[in-house]
């Protein structure tokens, strides 16, 4: 009996709003078909099907080359991007570190707390000096 269960065919069907999405992933560019595949469990040849269906870039008969090398590239840049942004999260933390030692150290040896002196009159504005 078990020989028979192993012979059915397993479909599985999926809704005009998944496939739209999926479409629209692609689209974005987002992810290639085949980080698409991957990540949902579909034959690839099922998402260009959907493309061609829903798409509006593509049409039928147009055929859609997706290059390895060139999101390998793309996620290299990315990564490189994210490494350049760390980097200069990083130095601004420093500049914020020695800006707070500097105050830290004014407080010290002039006893005048920079970050909260309320002891200072307030402006009176802006008032005519005489000089012309």
């Amino acid at each position: 009996m078990k020989a028979n269960l192993s012979k059915i065919k397993k479909t599985r069907r999926y809704s005009e709003e998944f496939k739209r999405k999926i479409v629209k992933d692609f689209e974005s560019g987002t992810f290639t078909v085949l980080e698409l595949s991957k990540l949902h469990h579909i034959h690839f040849q099922s998402i260009y099907d959907w493309i061609y269906k829903y798409s509006t870039q593509h049409e039928k008969y147009i055929e859609v080359i997706e290059m390895k090398s060139s999101s390998t590239k793309k996620l290299k840049d990315l990564e490189s991007r994210i490494k350049e942004l760390e980097r200069a999260v990083g130095q601004k933390q420093l500049h914020i570190d020695y800006l707070e030692k500097m105050l830290e150290i004014a407080k010290e040896d002039l006893g005048v707390d920079i970050k909260k002196n309320y002891n200072t009159e307030r402006s009176t504005g802006s008032e005519k000096t005489g000089k012309k």
